[in-house]
């Protein structure tokens, strides 16, 4: 038998490294993980105290966070489920000690590091490190992840948006002059774990609301990935009062005319051999539900009678296929298991 693959896990605190731990907890291919806690205060040994719900099934090691513990451990690759600055600090360290590393934040996302700097306000990456970066989409840039030292992890409106539009770019069948308006609503758990004002149970209960209009930071991974001119698109975000999950709603005019045949057509040629996309018939849309705790990226359509105004439904599970569960999907690539491995 191949003897399992070390990894490690730096952050286990959030929303999406508890859902990691999960996964990779349930991963064949892998050796029990090692999780590395930035956090000072109060030590702790194992999983199950931060997170009681895994005992029984999910004791896994703790240890203080250290470049050199992790390098030293055996693990061949880490995941960094951080936040932005600190992956900025923590991923070219690995690197340098022979690690790959796929990195739940934003700090490696974008081709031009001014890109990071002007979206996230934060120093740019190293360019000679971003160069090393591969975005972590497997269904566009499979053969590139499997080879590559660093993945970006996208974010989970981009992986909807993207995912829901990319065939249509491709095929040039989106006359984008006439504007395209990607309208997105996520659960509350995708604005991570650090209490805020305005996401207290009493904000966020029996609420929806708009927030980001025009500012939202992850604006320029969908343009980058799409090819669409800042001035072609209109992407939207809101506040849905539930936990978990992202639905997207993208609006497409058609150039030119097209039969809904012809458009389901062309999505099934484009997502076939993808276990994690799930195509729905023409006119037949999905929910939420269907997609919540699990790594699918759902889509469906409907056409306007005209063959020239499209709408795309597209949802997904934030903290699955939009963070943790994509994550372990490029691992899935990058070490050479089967695509869907821990993720159905």
């Amino acid at each position: 038998m191949t003897r399992p693959v070390r990894v490690a896990v730096v952050g286990a605190t959030g929303y999406a490294g508890f859902e990691l731990a999960q996964l990779l907890l349930r991963h064949s291919g892998i050796a029990k993980p090692t999780f590395y806690l930035r956090e000072s205060g109060k030590p702790v040994n194992c999983l199950t105290e931060l997170f009681p719900q895994l005992r029984g099934w999910g004791e896994a090691p703790c240890r203080p966070f250290s470049v050199q513990a992790i390098a030293e451990s055996g693990a061949k690759l880490a995941f960094l489920s951080t936040p932005h600055e600190a992956s900025l600090d923590i991923a070219p360290q690995l690197l340098r000690e022979g690690l790959r590393v796929v990195d739940l934040s934003g700090a490696f996302r974008f081709r031009d590091p001014a890109t990071f700097e002007n979206w996230y306000k934060l120093p740019a990456p190293d360019p000679q490190v971003l160069s090393q970066a591969v975005y972590g989409l497997p269904e566009l840039y499979a053969k590139a992840i499997a080879n590559a030292k660093l993945i970006a992890n996208p974010g989970c409106y981009p992986t909807s948006v993207i995912l829901g539009l990319r065939p249509l770019v491709e095929a040039g069948w989106i006359a984008s002059s006439r504007g395209v308006v990607c309208d997105c609503k996520s659960g509350a758990s995708g604005a991570g774990k650090e209490p805020k004002r305005e996401l207290h149970f009493v904000e966020v209960d029996e609420n929806f609301r708009a927030y980001g209009l025009f500012t939202h930071r992850h604006t320029p991974e969908v343009t980058e990935h799409l090819g669409f001119a800042p001035g072609q698109i209109i992407f939207s975000t809101h506040l849905l009062p539930l936990a978990r999950g992202i639905l997207s709603t993208l609006y497409v005019w058609l150039e030119p005319r097209r039969e809904a045949g012809e458009i389901e057509t062309l999505y099934r040629q484009f997502y076939a051999g993808k276990p994690m996309v799930r195509l729905w018939p023409a006119g037949r849309l999905p929910e939420l539900q269907h997609v919540a705790h699990t790594n699918f990226c759902d889509i469906g359509f409907a056409l306007d009678p005209t063959g020239e105004r499209l709408v795309v439904v597209s949802c997904l599970d934030n903290l699955g296929k939009g963070a943790a569960g994509q994550a372990v999907q490029n691992m899935n690539a990058m070490m050479g298991f089967e695509e869907a491995t821990a993720l159905q």
